[in-house]
């Protein structure tokens, strides 16, 4: 018996995989309150928090079989009674 998931993980949840990447990125750009001290960057440790979060968050989804944001949203307007 195969445990081989039956979606592809990249496409049902590419919005939370790309936040997460988003994340990475402006940190790998030094992109941190005490770099910059622009607050909206935040410091490192509100990010790595964030972080933590967002990977915690995928993997709940993953594990639990949820639908990732993108397919949530889709619900939301295709559901929709006009």
């Amino acid at each position: 018996m195969s445990n081989r998931l039956k979606y592809d993980i990249k496409e049902k949840y590419g919005y939370e995989l790309n936040e997460i990447s988003n994340k990475l990125n402006q940190l790998e750009a030094g992109r941190i309150y005490e770099n910059g001290g622009s607050k909206m960057d935040g410091s490192l440790a509100t990010n790595i928090k964030q972080l933590r979060k967002m990977i915690g968050e995928l993997l709940l989804k993953i594990q639990n079989g949820k639908d990732g944001t993108d397919d949530e949203i889709a619900k939301l307007f295709i559901n929709k009674d006009y």
